[in-house]
């Protein structure tokens, strides 16, 4: 039954009128389904499943919580939404294939502007929406399902992989995304960024999910890999755990116009974090693919209680959700 939030159907700014929108939109930018495929337009999609692995991710983008649209636009907010979920298939070294989006928001949320954002990085990320849902909602949200997949002869890259000794490698600087949004969130309306602040707002607006680097990581041998969407130090902590290794950090890449502290705990770089055993071979394979050369910071260690920034503790902190403890 629906209720008073719910989009109306059996107008031309119905639940069902948007939707035929939204797969023309999407249609214009990514194209249709190949031979054998449905997307939308039916109950499910039908898809032709991938040689080698499949992959699988879901990520939920919530305004006010993950996206300020006090300087972000619903098209910013979309973009993010699925460079979150395809950024979770290149951590483990695979390629997008898919993506289902299902949108949840108040009467008069502009579907079409969200959208735009949505079929733009879908075509960015050559990863075609095939299908989703809508429904009223007090607020906009955005959930992005995606599959991926890792081409037969090798495995997924994970979180657990890494042992004592391998070098801890990064795939650009750090901090940006967090530093666009300081930047966005000072400016007065009539400013526009400029010079170094405007690729620090892009970073934030516009964050490019890491894919070719993850691909190339896997090829060269990475052991664990992450994407950095919570922060360096909260994620390497991540990585850490999952391995079971210590850490000895040298140093962070700092994007230009950032700080450190936007480095280590500001998350939504979505740059690459990850540890090899030959750093040699991965600067030599992502050279091959016109790759910037992945950046060390360090070295994992085998005491994992060790975790450590040029000699001192790496703190945890990052991006985190709270939530209300267990009932016991």
């Amino acid at each position: 039954m629906p209720t008073p939030n719910s989009v109306r159907s059996g107008s031309g700014h119905g639940e069902f009128a948007a939707i035929e929108r939204m797969a023309a939109s999407l249609a214009a930018r990514v194209g249709g389904p190949p031979p054998g495929e449905r997307w939308i337009g039916d109950d499910a999609a039908v898809l032709v499943p991938p040689r080698g692995q499949l992959l699988l991710t879901t990520d939920m983008t919530v305004a006010g919580v993950h996206a300020d649209l006090g300087v972000l636009t619903l098209a910013d907010l979309g973009w993010r939404a699925m460079a979150a979920s395809v950024s979770d298939i290149a951590a483990m070294g695979g390629d997008p294939l898919h993506a289902v989006v299902a949108v949840g928001g108040p009467p008069d949320t502009d579907l079409d502007e969200l959208y735009q954002g949505v079929g733009e990085a879908a075509a960015a990320f050559g990863c075609p929406v095939v299908g989703g849902d809508l429904s009223g909602a007090p607020t906009v949200v955005v959930a992005v399902a995606v599959t991926g997949a890792v081409a037969p002869g090798t495995e997924a890259v994970t979180r657990a992989g890494a042992r004592p000794g391998d070098e801890l490698l990064v795939t650009g600087p750090l901090g940006a995304s967090a530093a666009g949004l300081r930047v966005l969130r000072s400016l007065r309306d009539s400013e526009a960024p400029a010079g170094h602040d405007a690729a620090l707002v892009e970073a934030h607006r516009r964050p490019r999910p890491r894919c070719a680097e993850g691909t190339a990581a896997r090829l060269a041998g990475a052991r664990a890999m992450i994407d950095v969407s919570d922060g360096l130090a909260a994620d390497l902590h991540h990585l850490a755990d999952a391995s079971g290794v210590g850490l000895d950090l040298t140093g962070v890449p700092v994007h230009r116009g950032a700080t450190e502290d936007e480095a280590l705990h500001g998350g939504e770089d979505y740059v690459l974090a990850m540890a090899v055993p030959d750093r040699a071979r991965v600067e030599a394979v992502f050279a091959e693919r016109g790759l910037a050369r992945p950046l060390p910071i360090g070295v994992c260690l085998p005491d994992a209680s060790r975790r450590r920034l040029r000699g001192t503790a790496l703190e945890r902190h990052g991006w985190e959700h709270t939530f209300g403890a267990p009932a016991g």
